[in-house]
């Protein structure tokens, strides 16, 4: 398999970027040592969006509301996003940048706790990107299931945890260990759910995509 620092550089090389605000809020958001979503992330991100060509996106992770109005800008006209934030700085911060970008009526931020919050969904999303607490995956998992249209995609980023996710618990550090087995549950689940079908992509740090295809999948 070929990975490695020097590809993934040269990957990177060829991404054409997002140009304009976008570029300027992800620099911003890096010298603030604000996580925004990697750029092969992004690219990955860009192609499911003109691939599936969603309606109804919903996101768990709002941050400063990159990957947000990342997803507006190549999603089609009428699509409407939500996307859910906890903390009250970014959350702040986040409703700045749609402001600032002009988006504030495609994109809806819900504040307050992501499980209680997906408990209190109603509706359907055609596509689904979680990008929030890796401990949490497994809580999300069932409430975002209730919400996932068939034939949707769930999007989940930062799985391999800097490529620890297949070392045994006892190699981890301690403080990491409780993370490292829910996220090692997540991915079993996902990989052996009957609704879904997903794939596990060495990209950025580790992006799982799955299908909703109906039982037996």
């Amino acid at each position: 398999m070929i990975t490695g620092e020097r590809v993934s550089a040269y990957i990177n090389s060829l991404y054409p970027g997002s140009g304009g605000f976008l570029e300027k809020l992800e620099e911003e958001a890096r010298a603030a040592h604000v996580p925004v979503i990697r750029r092969e992330t992004q690219s990955l991100l860009r192609f499911l969006i003109a691939s599936h060509r969603p309606r109804d996106i919903l996101e768990v992770g709002t941050a400063v509301g990159f990957s947000a109005l990342f997803m507006s800008a190549y999603a089609p006209g009428d699509c409407r996003i939500v996307t859910i934030e906890n903390n009250d700085r970014r959350i702040s911060e986040a409703r700045k940048n749609f402001a600032r970008a002009g988006a504030e009526e495609r994109i809806t931020l819900l504040e307050g706790d992501a499980m209680e919050v997906l408990e209190s969904l109603n509706g359907s999303y055609d596509l689904i990107f979680i990008d929030a607490a890796k401990g949490q995956y497994p809580g999300y998992f069932p409430r975002v299931m209730k919400v996932l249209e068939e034939g949707g995609l769930l999007v989940s980023d930062n799985v391999l945890q800097g490529g620890e996710i297949m070392e045994s618990r006892f190699a981890v550090e301690r403080r990491n260990r409780t993370i490292h087995a829910r996220m090692r549950e997540y991915l079993y689940v996902l990989t052996h759910h009957e609704e879904l079908t997903t794939s596990i992509l060495p990209v950025g740090d580790g992006v799982t995509v799955s299908v909703r295809t109906g039982k037996n999948a």
